[in-house]
């Protein structure tokens, strides 16, 4: 299981989120935003290491993590068929240099760019900090 740690504010960070819940319905990925502090000092991650985009935790073996494009990549990867594709970026000379140079740019200038959003979106699929927790209701648009 892994949790995928997001800007809740973002416009593009949620529709992202609301595709991968879409596709993953709960399975692989569960989701906290970045505005919850609290949560996240449990895993040792300030509001500065969120600054440098989005993370992926590895939540069976918390020592790995990915962050910004690369935590896209191995999201991308985790997918049904996605490393044929993650392989695929990865190969092409240049491409992943590139695509990490548009990562830093979007993330640095999301709100201008996708705007933000009025209140904060919490996944339906939140992290879940012990054996009770699974899928709440469809938080509202």
């Amino acid at each position: 299981m892994y949790c995928v740690i997001y800007d809740g504010n973002c416009n593009l960070c949620v529709s992202l989120v609301r595709l991968l819940e879409s596709l993953d319905r709960g399975n692989q990925f569960q989701y906290l935003p970045m505005q919850d502090e609290a949560t996240l000092a449990r895993y040792n991650i300030t509001a500065a290491d969120c600054e440098a985009g989005m993370i992926l935790l590895d939540l069976q073996a918390l020592d790995r993590r990915w962050q910004g494009s690369a935590a896209a990549e191995e999201i991308g990867r985790l997918l049904p068929l996605g490393d044929v594709f993650v392989q695929a970026y990865r190969a092409l000379p240049g491409v992943k240099q590139a695509g990490d140079q548009v990562y830093a740019f979007v993330r640095d200038n999301r709100y201008e760019l996708f705007g933000k959003r009025s209140s904060r979106y919490d996944s339906g699929y939140p992290l879940c900090t012990d054996q009770r927790c699974g899928p709440v209701a469809e938080s509202p648009s």
